[in-house]
């Protein structure tokens, strides 16, 4: 008779402090131990007592501490960076805390039921004071996959995207883009908070424009410009990072007019308009100043040299890209509307820039990318197909919605979908939900392609060496929100952005309507 014996062993928590390699994005190099780098970073282990420690991280000129107290256990070192917490043998159950500081704040820690306490406290209020939807008494058999989503997408944005700064597409996840975030994408990661009850998470990032204003003043001065010029790919200091796209790139720079306007919403107070105004009137100077007069024309003209949202394109043969000439004269009119509200006087160069720019370009009856674009979208049908934006994240005040709704239709048919990104699912949806085609949003929504793949923990994955990527995340939310509560001045239509003949039942409550 053969016998085998199996040896259960006890559950242990494994401690890898990793240095991510800087000049690789690869999902791999960016979280896994690089243990031949050891000049790169240091660990420092610090015995506290018999049941607890301290770790002093080091890597460059930076550096954290991080505590942790367990009880009934020990903790052994395995290799350089690599530790394992071993509960005892005999007890039932272990608990263990950890908490992080910067180097030099002393950090004491709670105990498990507490962080058990607060934490219960913490997620019953964020499910039960901010908005929900709902679609179980939908016929569409997608339902179920849409609402998980939501859920799974509320989920991940709270705790990756609400905090003090901007956060990378990937969260605290692991490094991507060599660590930066990414000021276009910021909308995508938290606009949604304010649709969504929850305005108090889109402010905590909002403050930090604030405290790199002058940076980003210093910046639009250096180029020529008044006011301030919001960089692309930065860090927490504000300082932009060196890129053959960034300093082209402008869709990112009314993004902190349109963020503020909805915490104003949310808000509508002296406070909200005093806290903010700086940030607004700067934002708008340079928008003024960025456009170029064209005397012959008799209108205002966004470059050359500039690269539109749909980034395949060059900077020194672009000029008028259509979204980008819709999001300037929004951020102008709100940046206007703030100051009367403040009782301030009007300010004729924002009004004459927002009276006087170029018509959205198009061709054969649909909008265009650019002025100077490819007249078909078989030559230039890839990466994000931005035009849609113009209405559809926007209201669309410039643009025609039958040329709108034909642009939709010849995007949906001959786009490369595969090369798109996970917000721009999001961005065809909303289009599609303004111009009342609710069936081609859902399908937007749903699209059976690899980069609008939600995974069982809810994260957008986009390839290989980017399983997460929260722009997806929380453009999903945005498009969620405008489908069901609706945008300012719409119909009263109940859901108006959803099908309208009974496939789809969506009970909602607690949202708020996007501008």
């Amino acid at each position: 008779m053969n016998l085998r014996f199996l040896i259960l062993k006890r559950l242990e928590i494994f401690v890898q402090f990793s240095s991510p390699n800087m000049v690789s994005n690869d999902w791999a190099n960016s979280i896994l131990l690089n243990l031949e780098d050891n000049d790169n970073h240091e660990t420092i282990l610090n015995r506290k007592s018999l049941s607890s420690v301290e770790f002093i991280r080091k890597m460059d000129d930076d550096g954290y501490r991080m505590s942790v107290e367990w009880r009934a256990g020990k903790i052994i070192q395995d290799d350089n960076h690599i530790y394992r917490i071993i509960p005892s043998a005999t007890d039932a159950s272990f608990e263990c805390s950890v908490g992080f500081s910067i180097l030099g704040k002393e950090l004491s820690l709670d105990k498990f039921d507490v962080i058990k306490t607060v934490s219960k406290k913490h997620w019953e209020s964020f499910w039960t004071e901010g908005g929900a939807v709902e679609f179980s008494s939908s016929q569409d058999p997608r339902a179920h996959e849409l609402e998980r989503r939501v859920v799974l997408s509320q989920f991940l944005t709270a705790i990756h995207c609400s905090g003090s700064l901007p956060p990378q597409e990937t969260g605290l996840l692991y490094n991507s883009w060599y660590g930066k975030f990414h000021l276009e994408m910021h909308w995508w990661h938290a606009a949604h908070f304010a649709l969504w009850g929850r305005t108090h998470l889109l402010k905590k990032s909002m403050d930090w424009y604030l405290t790199i204003l002058p940076i980003a003043k210093e910046l639009a001065y250096a180029q020529g410009y008044d006011g301030a010029r919001w960089p692309k790919m930065i860090g927490p200091n504000g300082i932009q990072s060196p890129s053959t796209i960034g300093n082209l790139l402008i869709w990112q720079q009314p993004h902190p007019i349109a963020l503020v306007e909805l915490c104003y919403k949310a808000e509508p107070t002296y406070e909200t308009l005093n806290k903010y105004k700086d940030l607004v009137m700067e934002t708008a100077d340079f928008m003024a100043s960025f456009a170029v007069w064209d005397e012959q024309n008799n209108r205002y003209v966004l470059g050359p040299p500039v690269i539109p949202a749909q980034e395949s394109h060059q900077g020194s043969e672009t000029w008028n890209p259509t979204f980008e000439l819709e999001y300037w004269r929004f951020g102008l009119t709100i940046a206007m509307e703030w100051r009367n509200r403040l009782g301030l006087e009007p300010i004729s160069k924002w009004q004459h820039v927002s009276a006087h720019l170029s018509k959205l370009p198009q061709f054969e009856g649909v909008y265009l990318a650019h002025e100077n674009c490819p007249t078909t979208f078989t030559q230039k049908n890839n990466d994000h197909p931005s035009m849609l934006a113009a209405l559809g994240i926007l209201s669309g005040t410039m643009a025609d919605r039958e040329v709108m709704r034909k642009t939709l239709q010849r995007v949906a048919l001959e786009w490369q979908w595969e090369t798109a990104w996970g917000w721009d699912f999001p961005m065809a949806a909303m289009t599609a939900a303004r111009l009342g085609e609710g069936h081609m949003a859902i399908d937007f929504l749903l699209m059976k392609e690899t980069k609008n793949t939600y995974l069982a923990n809810g994260h957008n994955y986009q390839r290989a060496d980017l399983m997460a990527y929260l722009p997806g995340n929380g453009g999903l939310l945005a498009a969620v929100a405008l489908m069901a509560c609706g945008w300012e001045k719409c119909s009263d239509q109940q859901s108006p952005g959803f099908p309208s003949d009974g496939t789809w039942s969506v009970q909602w409550e607690g949202l708020n309507a996007w501008l």
